[in-house]
């Protein structure tokens, strides 16, 4: 195992702006505190969240690392007080609140998965975020059980793909919008039960019509806005909307009567800020529950491109693009990888 160096190449930003403020950054290597371990990074995961932290909108929650990057792959090298698992030499990927666009990041021992035998960095690295986002919204959060159908806007970003591989492992019935017929091509070609495209087609109609007036039981939704008075059209009664994210803006206006007589259940949530003690359930629950379909290759994430560390402004691009069908990942440690 190669030695740890003083400093590390990191991707920041002086100040907010479009993709082309991140720029390389020499920045001393972390040392693991107290149930923390330091990887050294093959790959890292490109999420929308380190868009928006870029742009401005959504700093690092207190004590985070200020460099973007929520999701990891590569080598445990030092680990802190208290550590047992996982041991120093051991591949895993990892939830991590900022810091992934580096060459070295921290991250708690127990949001660490061990990287199965075959699955490779890259893809171990396009895990995480997306995992732990859809796992615990549609299926703690939304409570979807076997047989229900589910709603999912941006059939083929990461959290879409994710929700429809997932959903058709756990026997749910996935309908997706998306944005041109190549993308919806795409997501019923990875389970997806319907896809629609939300440029030609209202997606209230169709889901109308695909489910014969019943419905969907849940709504997952990451664009909120006017958006959420039209899910609830979608929803059969006593169903379930779920909020993600924002990006169609942080108001709704809503008939709270039809809410109140259809019995619809409105929540949301976001995962950066929760406690490490919250992730750290959440981690054991995917570890028993999920992990073992990675294990055997049921359950590997649908990837786009991979973009060298010091082209993170290209990979921002093509995420803000929406050109994307899957994860994009950037490449850190070449020799690792």
């Amino acid at each position: 195992m190669k030695p740890v160096p003083a400093t590390m190449t990191a991707m920041g930003f002086d100040a907010p702006g479009a993709p082309e403020v991140l720029r390389p950054e020499t920045l001393a290597v972390p040392s693991p505190g107290a149930g923390q371990v330091l990887l050294r990074v093959a790959f890292a995961g490109v999420n929308r969240p380190d868009v928006i932290q870029r742009q401005g909108f959504y700093p690092p929650p207190p004590g985070a690392s200020p460099v973007p990057g929520l999701e990891v792959a590569g080598q445990v090298v030092a680990v802190g007080d208290g550590v047992t698992m996982p041991l120093s030499g051991q591949m895993v990927c990892a939830l991590v609140a900022g810091g992934g666009y580096a060459e070295y990041c921290l991250a708690e021992a127990t949001l660490c998965l061990p990287v199965p035998t075959g699955l490779p960095l890259a893809e171990a690295a396009a895990l995480p975020e997306t995992l732990f986002t859809v796992w615990h919204n549609v299926f703690e959060r939304g409570w979807a059980t076997e047989g229900e159908r589910v709603l999912v806007h941006g059939g083929t970003s990461g959290i879409g793909t994710m929700a429809i591989l997932l959903g058709k492992l756990f026997g749910l019935e996935v309908i997706v919008t998306c944005g041109g017929p190549e993308k919806c091509a795409a997501a019923l070609a990875l389970g997806a039960t319907h896809a629609i495209d939300y440029k030609t087609h209202d997606f209230v109609e169709e889901v109308h019509r695909m489910t014969g007036g019943a419905g969907v039981h849940l709504v997952l939704d990451m664009v909120a806005g006017e958006y959420v008075g039209r899910n609830i059209k979608c929803l059969a009664d006593d169903g379930r909307h779920v909020t993600i994210a924002v990006q169609g803006g942080v108001r709704a206006e809503l008939n709270m009567a039809e809410v109140m007589r259809r019995r619809i259940t409105l929540t949301g949530s976001t995962l950066r800020p929760r406690s490490n003690e919250f992730k750290s359930l959440l981690a054991d629950e995917i570890h028993q529950t999920v992990w073992p379909l990675v294990v055997d290759g049921q359950l590997r994430p649908v990837m786009d491109k991979a973009f060298p560390l010091r082209e993170t402004a290209a990979a921002h691009a093509r995420m803000e693009a929406g050109a994307h069908i899957g994860k994009i990942v950037l490449s850190i440690d070449e020799q690792t990888a």
